[in-house]
């Protein structure tokens, strides 16, 4: 093979037969899109405890599970924007009842309303916009986070546990549901395993919270990534370290499992504590210095992959 077929291909992502993703909102869409020309042999498994915005309002009119983060997972894997995407991410204005809503997040609704499976729902959905990959939600009954407070009380919902000016001793989902087979079953037979960016309690870490899943990837097989934030979260996650992440995933799921990470590159940095192989590159988009770009992130993902399977 030549340098430049070499240079034109992903040389280790092609190898993979299937990869999974953890995570929500705005970072776990930014990854698929990177490695959307995985198309079906790419798998997001997707929080769905938000009770913010648009998603927030419609939890508590009408209950079920949330929907934000899919619908924005969704959007973000179309490389080609459609009159189909542009309806499914159309945001209504003005001051009455509809104002801040997400068209896509009522679809959603209506369909889970229609009594219809939610996986079943994001998949009617997936073929409306094309899409190849497959977005499962974490669970398919309604659920929220949880924190326990150092002080011995407790707060439930992911906008107050955001909004928290100290780190909670731990996190719990409300109530322990359980996990969509469909995402238990692509990570099992995923050979990557990646997870973040994005809020690290919030968007990160409740699908590990379900024990299906924290079991599952206790005994996988699979290379483990995380993928850091660009920029300090505004949550109380801010006061941990990368190593200090990475611990809370490996507790939880109580072996530890992560095999690298992929940072941002910092030259006062050091992650010589860490007994994993650390890929530091620069990966900021042009456009929003807190949103990694796709084309170095895929090369991030591409050669870490090398250096682990080496």
């Amino acid at each position: 093979m030549t340098d430049l077929m070499r240079h034109s291909r992903h040389e280790n992502l092609d190898e993979v037969n299937h990869i999974a993703a953890i995570g929500g909102g705005h970072g776990l869409g930014r990854v698929m899109s990177a490695l959307s020309f995985m198309k079906s042999r790419l798998s997001a498994i997707v929080t769905t405890t938000d009770n913010g915005g648009s998603t927030g309002r419609i939890r508590t009119d009408q209950g079920g599970i949330a929907w934000g983060d899919l619908r924005n997972c969704l959007n973000q894997i179309i490389t080609e924007p459609s009159t189909a995407s542009s309806l499914f991410e159309y945001r209504f204005s003005g001051t009455g009842e509809l104002s801040g809503h997400n068209l896509g997040n009522l679809m959603l609704k209506a369909l889970e309303n229609m009594r219809i499976r939610p996986t079943e729902a994001v998949n009617l959905i997936r073929e409306l916009l094309h899409v190849k990959s497959f977005i499962i939600p974490m669970s398919e009954s309604s659920v929220h986070l949880a924190a326990a407070l150092p002080s011995g009380s407790s707060i439930v919902g992911e906008v107050g546990i955001d909004n928290l000016t100290e780190l909670p001793k731990s996190i719990f989902l409300v109530p322990l549901v359980q996990a969509t087979p469909e995402a238990v079953e692509a990570l099992k037979k995923a050979e990557v395993i990646l997870f973040g960016p994005g809020s690290f309690l919030t968007s990160i870490m409740p699908p590990i919270l379900l024990p299906e899943i924290a079991d599952t990837l206790k005994h996988s097989t699979a290379k483990k990534i995380f993928i850091d934030n660009l920029g300090v979260e505004h949550s109380p996650a801010a006061a941990l370290s990368l190593k200090d992440r990475i611990d809370w995933i490996n507790a939880t799921v109580g072996a530890p499992i992560i095999d690298g990470a992929i940072v941002q590159y910092d030259t006062e940095q050091s992650y010589d504590q860490l007994e994993i192989k650390v890929t530091a590159r620069r990966l900021k988009a042009d456009d929003i210095s807190y949103r990694h770009d796709r084309t170095l992130l895929c090369k991030a993902i591409d050669d870490l992959l090398g250096e682990l399977n080496y």
